[in-house]
């Protein structure tokens, strides 16, 4: 009993220094934006109002014996999902650089724009691409690139380059495609024989196949018209193992060789990538874009919509020795040049998967800007983990239109947010509460010991950064309550939108932790012995059922039944305004999802399967 009484007072003790921060704000955080630039800029960034447009594609996988193509389409109804169609890119905002750590950014032999590209004008004549053509899989993507083709072949020759990623998580993907290659080439064939400035041209179409990792792998020795080479050629490709997928490293390095190429046997160049992930070198997509418009080359990519505000997913992998599951971290978004919603879920890192009903930023510039086409493939993904993952991704093109991600360059995007109060505090906000910039914001959730003593060993770690949280969430409640007479004078739908989600999860967090600060005391003192003796470990659980604070911890934290009952109801009713405001968007779904998940906590037993010591040992674990 002594023993359970020194562990109370620990966390009693613990929490009123907490209630102490909440209530009187007195943690001074330097909330920074100077985060380093490092984005490769060029100076041909001037934004031109341009003509977009969306367009339904069908999905008849037939080769098609009607070759007439036009421009426009049907104006589409959905965006960001197995029945959505195609997204127009609009001005929207601007953001600052959010550095994360964990994403190692390898430039290689990109470098800035040298003089023979500074000095050259780039004209007036250059074409806006699509944002977001949303298709129900690859055959409906590649009969829409076949139709494209044909059009350029109309005037001119073609050298294709596919760049296919190499990551473990493709190859379905590359089997599909490779399956898909007669429709294409079929398509093609007829056009040959229907336009008679194709016709009169030999070999009008070659095509090479190119893989790329951390390097860069050429599968076709020489530009094919063998449908057969091409089809054994992606067969072929490996799998990188080191997780690093350079995509920009690779498309610059692709139109540096095969643009000379094409100028010589006087054709264009156009340029296919497919992959699941957004890449880890975002940081030279100016230059990427540069080049491909001096090579006047479109450069179209088959991809997977965004993380809602967020640079990381997670893909399931299974062991292959014991059958265990692993969730591995892949770069996958954000939709935005910087994350514009919090990193952090009221304990640590997200984990969730949840839609931005937008693709990548870096992948969805590049199209747009040289006049190529993002391909949303919205299919179910069977590998991806995390709450979200198995929600429906769609999104309805009348509710999404005016949050549309405003595909500026990121120097563009910091000047036009750090120019605006209510922009740049709510990313002051989102820097501070990032735990991947700030370790202690991680707290422990799972695996917790199961004797008492080291279980208080472990606790006396974890509170302490739970008392800090808290009193940055007050800090970020104040400064955007500070804002909140600016709200109304902003135009933005999107930054609107991200200054409600953000209040409703700060002042939510607060109540989630001050929870998971009750439950740590309460499991201290009257710790249940497990009901099933296999249990191996405590895990922190969310419930929608609040721990209220008993006398003793009344009378310590002066935090009584009836004030947390008050700042949970104001939490709530802060999401309920979300839903309200912004029905139909990823901002919406968030929302419902935290109100789902609710705000309690409390401890339950688990067994965690000790064979997962044996990983990084024994199992070597991918990098996808």
């Amino acid at each position: 009993m002594a023993q359970a009484r020194d562990y109370s007072a620990f966390f009693t003790s613990l929490i009123v220094h907490a209630v102490i921060l909440v209530g009187m704000g007195l943690i001074h955080h330097q909330l920074t934006d100077n985060q380093p630039e490092v984005a490769i800029e060029t100076i041909f960034d001037d934004e031109r109002d341009q003509a977009e447009f969306e367009q339904v594609l069908e999905t008849n996988l037939e080769v098609s014996e009607n070759l007439s193509v036009t421009s426009g389409g049907m104006v589409s109804t959905n965006v960001g999902a197995s029945t959505s169609t195609a997204v127009s890119s609009q001005k929207i905002e601007t953001s600052e650089s959010l550095k994360e750590p964990e994403i190692k950014i390898n430039a290689g032999e990109i470098t800035a724009p040298g003089d023979d590209i500074l000095g050259e004008d780039l004209g007036v004549g250059e074409v806006t691409g699509e944002v977001g053509a949303v298709v129900e899989g690859y055959g409906t993507a590649m009969s829409r690139i076949s139709k494209e083709l044909i059009r350029i072949m109309r005037e001119e020759k073609i050298l294709v380059v596919w760049l296919f990623d190499e990551s473990g998580s493709m190859k379905d993907d590359q089997k599909e495609i490779s399956e898909n290659f007669n429709k294409i080439y079929s398509e093609l064939g007829i056009a040959a024989k229907q336009e008679k400035k194709t016709r009169e041209r030999d070999q009008t179409l070659l095509t090479t196949i190119l893989s790329y990792g951390a390097t860069v792998h050429v599968h076709t020795p020489k530009p094919t018209v063998d449908v057969k080479e091409v089809q054994d050629a992606i067969g072929k490709i490996p799998i990188d193992e080191t997780g690093l997928e350079n995509m920009c490293q690779t498309v610059a390095a692709t139109i540096d060789k095969y643009s000379t190429m094409a100028r010589k046997t006087d054709r264009r160049l156009c340029i296919v990538c497919v992959t699941d992930e957004s890449g880890d070198d975002g940081a030279a997509v100016e230059e990427v874009i540069t080049r491909a418009k001096r090579a006047k080359s479109p450069i179209y990519i088959l991809g997977r919509e965004s993380v809602f505000g967020y640079p990381y997913a997670r893909q399931l992998w299974r062991d292959p020795v014991y059958n265990l599951p692993h969730w591995i971290q892949i770069n996958r978004g954000p939709e935005t040049a910087f994350p514009e919603s919090l990193q952090y879920d009221g304990l640590h890192g997200r984990w969730d998967s949840f839609s931005a009903g937008f693709g990548p930023y870096e992948q969805v510039r590049i199209a747009r800007e040289t006049g190529g086409i993002f391909f949303v493939l919205p299919g179910k993904e069977q590998r991806l983990a995390g709450a979200g993952s198995n929600q429906e991704r769609q999104f309805r093109f009348q509710d999404m239109k005016e949050y549309q991600p405003l595909l500026l360059s990121r120097r563009e995007y910091d000047a036009t947010r750090s120019a605006s109060k209510f922009r740049s505090s709510i990313w002051k906000v989102i820097v501070t509460l990032n735990p991947h910039l700030d370790k202690q914001l991680n707290i422990k959730e799972l695996y917790y010991p199961l004797k008492k003593k080291e279980f208080y060993e472990a606790g006396s770690k974890e509170v302490p950064k739970a008392i800090r949280a808290m009193g940055l969430l007050q800090k970020a409640v104040d400064i955007l309550e500070d804002i909140e007479p600016l709200r109304a004078q902003e135009k933005s739908s999107r930054w609107r939108a991200a200054y409600d989600l953000t209040l409703a999860q700060c002042l939510a967090y607060r109540v989630r932790l001050f929870q998971y600060c009750l439950a740590m005391d309460s499991h201290a003192k009257n710790m249940p012995a497990p009901k099933d003796q296999k249990s191996n470990t405590w895990n922190v659980k969310r419930g929608k059922k609040l721990l209220p604070p008993d006398p003793v911890q009344v009378k310590l934290t002066k935090v009584s039944p009836e004030e947390l009952d008050k700042q949970l109801k104001k939490s709530e009713s802060q999401y309920k305004f979300v839903i309200k405001e912004h029905p139909g968007t990823p901002w919406a779904q968030r929302a419902q999802y935290e109100l789902n998940q609710g705000f309690g906590m409390y401890f339950e037993e688990h067994f965690r399967d000790p064979r997962y010591d044996k990983v990084g040992k024994e199992i070597k674990v991918p990098k996808l």
